[in-house]
């Protein structure tokens, strides 16, 4: 298996993103149980939810560490900023048995956070060599591609739901991807949350901004039952409606 593959899931906020990324990593590791796979889960959203998600805790996230990396360089400004960033990362990734949690954190304040933006860059892409799979949860909206902190991504699935608002995101989306020649291999466009028996009307829609829908997942009650429970969506039966349609997702992917 090659190392260091990335999967990243956009799109607007709302429509389910958070659910699915947790959904792919458990069936990435399912898929390949006999395997000894690692999955990178990088939690790129400020409202960080893929923790809950995934069912596992956290201290500190990356917008903590640049912080107070920014605050240490105003007082030494000899600071090696690069070095400091470096190890400090290795120290708040969770980890766990098949998977390890970086939480990016809340987004910039005031000021010129570039050249540590441009660090956090180069880490990530420096990671996802040590693992299977990197799994992005990114940020809601286009942020993460205009910011240009999305990057050599193997395969993006564009996430939309039945607003008009989702496909436009969606759109620009793939059109900001073009523009500012962000290497994306390969872009799947997924409907999410759709209500049985709405299947043609979405696609009838997407068609009309040139979006093509590669793969459905129905609404799936279990979902917000389990979130208003603080159940993990990484414990949901195998037989729930979301996770069979993640999962032939996955096989599309492998």
């Amino acid at each position: 298996m090659r190392k260091g593959k990335v999967i990243a899931v956009a799109g607007k906020g709302g429509t389910g993103k958070t659910a699915i990324a947790a959904l792919l990593i458990r069936e990435l590791l399912n898929a390949q149980e006999n395997e000894d796979v690692c999955i990178l889960a990088v939690d790129a959203d400020a409202d960080s939810n893929l923790p809950d998600a995934l069912g596992i805790s956290y201290d500190k996230t990356v917008g903590d560490i640049r912080e107070g990396l920014l605050e240490e360089k105003q007082r030494d400004v000899t600071l090696d900023i690069r070095s400091q960033f470096e190890g400090r990362i290795a120290e708040i990734i969770a980890e766990e048995e098949h998977y390890d949690l970086l939480v990016m954190g809340r987004p910039e304040g005031p000021g010129c956070y570039c050249p540590v933006n441009h660090l956090i860059r180069m880490i990530i892409d420096t990671l996802t060599k040590n693992y299977d799979y990197t799994m992005i949860d990114c940020e809601a909206g286009l942020e993460h591609l205009s910011r240009r902190t999305t990057r050599d991504v193997d395969v993006m699935l564009v996430v939309l739901d039945t607003t008009l608002k989702s496909m436009k995101t969606a759109l620009r989306l793939k059109e900001i991807a073009k523009e500012i020649d962000v290497d994306v291999k390969k872009l799947i466009t997924i409907a999410n949350k759709i209500p049985a028996g709405s299947d043609k009307r979405i696609v009838e829609a997407a068609k009309k901004y040139n979006l093509e829908i590669e793969r459905i997942i129905p609404f799936d009650p279990l979902i917000p039952e389990y979130d208003a429970n603080g159940i993990p969506i990484m414990d949901l039966p195998d037989s729930a409606p979301s996770v069979i349609a993640v999962r032939l997702i996955v096989e599309k992917i492998l």
